[in-house]
């Protein structure tokens, strides 16, 4: 009996090793089956987990170009919900990657299928609301439900992802740089890639165009202060009317002063105005520019603050200019009081540029070299400036449209207004900050700036856009058209000969890098002329026309002449604003993402909202790499290849870690024949 028993120990202890060594030799299998080659871990789970993952959803705004009027406030309530589920859903991506890294399912299962049934839920009340106001959505909305997971560094549509060294970003999605504000999840970008330092660039900016016979040539500049009073909100009350934190990030205003969310008509004309001319109760605003310095900014525990990934320091730019041109075809007409204008886009980053309007350079730097997806790094003495030309064409009716985008549109590469548009004074706007240079150390950049933006635009250069509303007064609206069409220069700080003031506290309308900052409402003391250093050049700047204008008949296409602004114009103005109609940039996007110009605010929510009008066409991003891309191409196999992790998890590891029951089985299984042969022997 006693052999008997023995013999049933020895079977039992071969089998239920043999059970442990098949089943997790199984188990691996499928494990690595489900990720691609055997051994390997999911290149897209693996993505995710490494922080180097953002959320890329179909953009519903740009889709409703046409939306019944009775609709249009619940539609854009809906829209902004559309948004606030991208953030929320991002902010959990980044929150339980580490947690989840090693589920394969959890990304699609826990975070991207339940966005799509909430986008669902919201596409058919967008669908009922057009019913019931007696339309008929677009069939394409149900399947702009989905979203999808995409490397942070690499997402579609952003031709090339390179910097301006041609450097591709490296696989560390945006864990770099980031610092944690007021409780806020991981912080994404910006990250080294995004950055390049201006010196070593070739220069990118095209001379201007010429002015035909009848070509508008004055210019006249409002001077409105940089927000020293700091009005700030995270409202947008152009594309998410009457929601609170409508734009998921921090705006600086200047000009009138009851811009919020829930602000009517008759509250903007009503309004107090920080403009030197009492006269222009325009609202401008943009979003602020910060330093990840660490600082716990008044909002590092707020939503649209450090709770959605915008932490750091708030910059105050120390100049704010701005400035209205004429038009290098043709007179001017006035613009429609209450005219909304959204320029750029800030969810251009999964978007694509094709609303793209940014520009970033170096004072000294604007007539040679203007970035559309980069940040420079200036040079001592240098200051940053961000630039923005505005859609300078109108349809001649309507003061805004569903998308925020198609009553108003860009001039083709000469400056012509198509389809029956009107041309408009264009505004331009040249912001300019002292910023502590980043440092680039191993792939690594330590105190970066980035502009504020959606949390899952990772804080990308091509997402910086800029708003602007019409509350001029009818007489001196007139008063500027007279005065761009007659050729003069005038406004606030026009005596002075340098188009100066951008003022009010900064002494920016027309004060050079160089100037003092005179408190809220003085002209500017000086002109940019004046300042020498950096800003006396940049007034050399060929404004609008600066960037390599696409073919008219590309959507994009920003309007580049517009051009007699710049010196060129011959005004003498020192105030220019980088071509925001060109495409100035030094990677391969930015010829798509300059021009483009036009449509810029974020808002899928932001720019999201706006389709491109249909004077601009369709833009078709241009994949040239600029000369600068090319020279230093080199550069980018190596920057690849030195990010590119290192086996971090081979199969040696994962023997140890996820092999060790069948090892333990492999134990029991000879235990068994040890126990085996020691019966036989004992029996005989």
């Amino acid at each position: 009996m006693g052999a008997q028993r023995a013999t049933f120990a020895a079977a039992a202890l071969i089998l239920g090793g043999g059970g442990l060594v098949a089943v997790n030799v199984y188990a691996s299998a499928t494990e690595s089956g489900s990720a691609g080659a055997p051994g390997q871990a999911n290149p897209s789970n693996q993505t995710w987990a490494s922080g180097g993952a953002t959320i890329d959803c179909p953009d519903v705004g740009s889709k409703l170009a046409e939306v019944p009027q009775q609709a249009r406030a619940e539609v854009d309530k809906e829209l902004a919900l559309l948004d606030q589920q991208v953030s929320e859903a991002y902010a959990r991506m980044t929150s339980e990657q580490q947690a989840k890294a090693q589920d394969a399912d959890f990304l699609q299962n826990a975070i991207l299928g339940p966005l799509k049934e909430k986008r669902g839920a919201v596409i058919d009340r967008i669908k009922t609301d057009f019913k019931n106001a007696g339309g008929e959505a677009p069939n394409s909305l149900d399947a702009l439900a989905t979203c999808t997971a995409v490397p942070a560094d690499e997402t579609q549509n952003n031709a090339g992802g390179q910097n301006g060294n041609g450097q591709q970003q490296n696989n560390n999605g945006g864990q770099q740089g980031g610092q944690q504000g007021g409780g806020a999840s991981t912080v994404s970008g910006p990250v080294a890639a995004d950055f390049v330092d201006i010196t070593t660039l070739q220069p990118n900016v095209p001379q201007k165009p010429g002015n035909g016979g009848n070509a508008s040539t004055g210019t006249f500049t409002s001077s409105c202060g940089v927000n020293a009073n700091k009005k700030f909100n995270t409202d947008n009350v152009i594309v998410a009317p009457g929601v609170t934190n409508g734009a998921h990030h921090l705006h600086d205003y200047v000009g009138n002063q009851s811009n919020d969310a829930f602000a009517t008509n008759d509250d903007l004309a009503n309004a107090e105005t920080t403009c030197q001319n009492q006269g222009d109760k325009s609202t401008y605003y943009w979003p602020v520019l910060r330093v990840q310095d660490g600082t716990q900014e008044f909002d590092a525990d707020k939503n649209g603050g450090g709770l959605e990934g915008n932490v750091g320091k708030v910059l105050q730019a120390k100049q704010a200019q701005i400035e209205f041109i004429g038009n290098p075809q043709s007179k001017v007409v006035e613009m429609p009081t209450f005219l909304r204008i959204i320029t750029g886009d800030a969810k251009a980053f999964t978007n694509g540029p094709a609303n793209a309007n940014a520009h970033w350079s170096c004072t000294g730097f604007e007539d040679k070299v203007q970035l559309t997806d980069k940040y420079p790094i200036c040079p001592q003495g240098s200051s940053v400036v961000r630039s923005f030309a505005f859609q300078s064409c109108w349809d001649g009716q309507n003061i805004d449209s569903a998308n925020h985008r198609t009553h108003v549109a860009f001039a083709d590469a000469n400056g012509n207004c198509a389809g029956g548009f009107k041309a408009i004074p264009q505004l331009t706007m040249r912001l300019i900050y002292d910023v502590p240079a980043p440092t680039l150390e191993n792939g690594q950049v330590k105190n970066p700036y980035a502009v504020d933006g959606f949390p899952e635009q990772v804080h990308k250069a091509i997402t910086d856009h800029d708003d602007f509303i019409n509350v001029f007064d009818a007489s001196l609206m007139r008063e500027m058209v007279d005065c761009i069409n007659a050729g003069r220069q005038c406004g606030d700080g026009a005596d002075g000969g340098a188009g100066g003031g951008g003022g009010g506290n900064d002494g920016a309308g027309g004060g050079g890098a160089g100037t003092g900052e005179p408190s809220q409402g003085e002209p500017s003391p000086s002109p940019d002329a004046s300042s020498g250093g950096n800003d006396a050049t940049a007034s050399a700047t060929p404004t609008d026309t600066q960037t390599t204008q696409p073919p008219a008949s590309t959507p994009g296409t920003t309007e580049p002449t517009r051009g007699g602004q710049t010196t060129g114009s011959g005004t003498g103005h020192t105030v220019v604003v980088p071509k925001a109609d060109i495409s100035p940039s030094a990677a391969a996007s930015d010829t798509a993402a300059a021009p483009q110009g036009g449509a810029h605010e974020h808002h899928g929510s932001e720019a999201t909202h706006r389709a491109q009008t249909p004077a601009a066409g369709a833009d078709a991003p241009s994949t040239q790499p600029t000369a600068q891309d090319t020279s230093q191409a080199g550069s980018q196999s190596q920057s690849q290849s030195q990010t590119e992790p290192q086996a971090v998890t081979g199969d040696l590891a994962d023997t140890g870690t996820n092999l060790w029951p069948a090892a333990a089985g492999g134990v029991l299984v000879i235990a068994g024949l040890v126990l085996l042969r020691r019966i036989r022997r004992s029996s005989v």
